[in-house]
């Protein structure tokens, strides 16, 4: 019969509109199983073998499974995938379908596997049919055949729990496989009892599907007279043949099974490296005694439970211990900060892999700095385990340190980069900071390879913003290339600063950009509040059971009235930096117009470009400016440019043609008062502005 299949179905060129004679009349259906599209069409009657109508199938392979036992399909995918890898043309395969009456068909299903040049799989022609006589036939010729049947599928049973039992990664998908209602059946059993050996206890873990709680054996001591107890204690199986057996030898328990009229029990050791970690009983409503190649196949069936529930009893420890370092890594707490509103969110990965694979290197930090300043991080270490989240809480500190220290962003970052390399890791990182002076809403953004953060305003639009960026944290050390060039930009009252890795943004089968687009559309109309805002977000990369971390950090100005009047800022200018000093200029200006006193920000911004131009012009070393409000009988702006040079300068009369002089000539006009104050090895020029009181 399988022959003939066979000899009918390789003349097959494409999916025909009609069996072939030689199929019908063997009530053979035919199947043609695209495998590129995913789509496995099949005949009228392929439907009636599977008893589907066709309206309730829509060509997926996975719509099968309402008619396959989940045990079937795994052991039947498992026979499939083996004949494409090992480069066979054909398979056969027996299963069982239950049909819409519930009752269990064996069926048959033969195929034709059909590669490219390259020898991959593109596609499999073949046949299908109900083999259901023929089991009862060929059961029905001789008791040996039946008996060798019998101990193949018995064999098979530890091979299918065993292949389900390998995707088990905690405890509780251990007992699902086992409770399953296909695993029980497949086990031959009507019920399940499992326990795990707890502090000389037996817990109880699990009850299979037909229900087998005893009043009181939810924890019982190993040395109480039950079964479970007995074979922890021995580390010896106990065979249970009769329910007259059972009665005489654990009669406190009997009693409590009558209802579920137990033929006979096999209750199995858990043992895994010499020692019990557990029990397992199989209860039976339908044999009566056990063979010995039924004992042996329990047997092995017990030490390969055993083994899957040790494995997940390390994992679970290693994801405790993984999920505990993590916690301990990021910040405990996220300090209130005064004109702001911050909402932080992390996402562990749900990878499915291996132990310690739900920790990464992402991480977050709110650094409080002075002058109402604050640093925004955001960062990932490469690698997804322990190691990836210890040189991630290092990098955390040590940034930390650099930022309050007062080192401007584009040092914090290099210095941050030089640690990483000089760290004992072949890791790298990458990370965005972001110091904001929320007074008067600048922000200056480093980048080390990470993502442009992205900027929400008060409209509920939602824009990337460009920040230059330079290597990642170790990399740019190693390569010698450490200058971090800074990105400036304002932060208006009300907008909100949106920092997160990209576990947030990747998607499975769509590019960056695609995620990117899908963030902002998110984040558009999203609430505003940056709490609901975080949460929303972080619920997304939930549905996405992505196998990635995710770290969040939003950052909203509040509106003017938060300001306080006392407000102050301060950067440094390094020599020869251009760049540096239209930022310092710039942002100065912002700053003016953000404390009320915008019709003198031109005469502001001007002088402290004069003074700083000087500073770098006479000195050899760096300028610091710093701007602040005085508050008194009137409110004043004083701006001080700090320099390394001890020598005063001098105001000079220009003559006509002349260029020397007009600077401070140029203070003293514009200025309310200025003057010069002596600064340990050198001196800052300070100069005050009379501006409105905003009172």
């Amino acid at each position: 019969m399988a022959d003939r299949g066979a000899s009918a179905l390789s003349s097959l060129d494409g999916r025909p509109a009609h069996p072939e004679p030689v199929l019908a009349l063997n009530r053979m259906g035919t199947f043609d199983w695209d495998l590129d599209a995913g789509l496995l069409h099949m005949d009228a009657l392929a439907h009636e073998i599977f008893d589907l109508r066709p309206e309730e199938y829509d060509g997926h392979p996975g719509s099968l499974s309402v008619r396959v036992p989940r045990m079937e399909g795994l052991r039947l995918d498992s026979i499939v995938a083996e004949a494409m890898k090992d480069g066979s043309e054909n398979y056969g395969a027996y299963f069982r379908l239950r049909r819409r009456d519930g009752t269990l068909r064996w069926t048959h299903t033969q195929g034709h596997i059909r590669r490219d040049e390259t020898g991959r799989p593109r596609r499999v022609i073949g046949i299908i049919r109900d083999a259901t006589r023929e089991m009862r036939e060929s059961r029905a010729r001789t008791e040996e055949a039946a008996q060798d049947e019998v101990r193949r599928r018995q064999t098979n049973v530890v091979q299918v729990i065993t292949a389900a039992l390998a995707h088990a990664r905690t405890v509780e998908d251990v007992i699902d496989v086992l409770t399953d209602s296909h695993g029980v059946h497949h086990l031959g059993a009507a019920s399940l009892v499992m326990g795990l050996v707890e502090a000389g206890r037996i817990r109880l873990v699990a009850e299979g599907p037909a229900g087998a709680s005893v009043p009181g054996t939810q924890i019982t001591r190993i040395d109480e007279p039950y079964p479970m107890g007995d074979v922890v204690r021995t580390l010896t199986p106990r065979f249970i043949e009769s329910p007259e057996e059972f009665a005489a030898g654990y009669p406190v328990l009997w009693p409590h099974l009558t209802d579920l009229r137990i033929t006979s029990a096999a209750y199995l050791p858990l043992i895994a490296q010499a020692r019990p970690i557990g029990a397992m009983g199989l209860l039976y409503d339908d044999r009566y005694g056990f063979s010995a190649e039924d004992r042996a196949v329990l047997v092995a069936l017990g030490t390969s439970i055993a083994q899957s529930l040790q494995r997940a009893m390390l994992y679970e420890q290693e994801k405790d211990l993984a999920q505990s370092l993590q916690q301990a890594m990021l910040p405990r707490r996220i300090p209130t900060v005064p004109g702001a509103d911050i909402a932080v969110r992390y996402r562990a990965a749900s990878s499915g892999g291996l132990l310690g694979r739900d920790i990464g290197g992402d991480w977050y930090d709110v650094i409080p700095l002075p002058g109402g300043r604050i640093g925004a991080v955001i960062g990932d270490v490469q690698g997804h385990d322990t190691h990836a989240a210890a040189v991630m809480g290092q990098l955390r500190i040590v940034l930390k340190a650099y930022a309050t220290e007062g080192h401007p962003p584009a040092t914090v970052m290099a210095r941050a980069s030089v640690f990483l390399h000089e760290l004992d890791t072949d890791r790298f990182a990458t990370c965005l900071y972001a110091e904001a002076d929320l007074s008067t809403g600048v922000v200056q953004a480093v980048r080390a390879g990470h993502l442009d953060p992205l900027l929400r305003r008060t409209d509920g639009t939602c824009r990337r913003v460009p920040v230059d960026g330079g290597l990642p944290l170790g990399l740019s050390a190693e390569f010698g290339r450490l200058t971090y060039p800074v990105t400036t930009f304002e932060l208006d009252p009300g907008e909100t600063l949106v920092l997160c890795t990209d576990g947030l943004i990747e998607q499975p089968g769509a590019d960056l950009d695609d995620g990117l687009r899908t963030l902002r559309a998110l984040i558009t109309t999203g609430p505003e509040s940056v709490w609901d805002l975080a949460d929303r977000l972080i619920e997304v990369a939930d549905d996405r059971s992505g196998d990635d971390d995710v770290a969040l950090l939003l950052l909203r100005r509040r509106g003017l009235a938060a300001v306080q009047s006392g407000g102050r800022f301060q950067q440094h200018v390094a020599p020869a930096d251009p760049d540096a000093l239209s930022e310092a200029r710039h942002m100065i200006g912002a700053a003016v117009r953000a404390w009320g006193a915008r019709e003198r920000a031109d005469d502001v911004e001007l002088v402290a470009d004069e003074l700083m131009t000087n500073a770098l012009t006479h000195t050899e070393g760096e300028a610091i400016v710093t701007l602040r409000v005085l508050n008194g009988s009137e409110r004043r702006l004083r701006v001080e440019v700090e320099d390394p040079s001890s020598a005063l300068p001098r105001r000079l009369e220009a003559g006509e043609s002349g260029l020397a002089g007009r600077g401070l000539l140029l203070v003293d006009l514009l200025t309310d008062d200025w003057g010069v104050e002596a600064r340990g090895g050198g001196k800052a020029v300070w100069c005050e502005f009379v501006v409105p009181s905003t009172s």
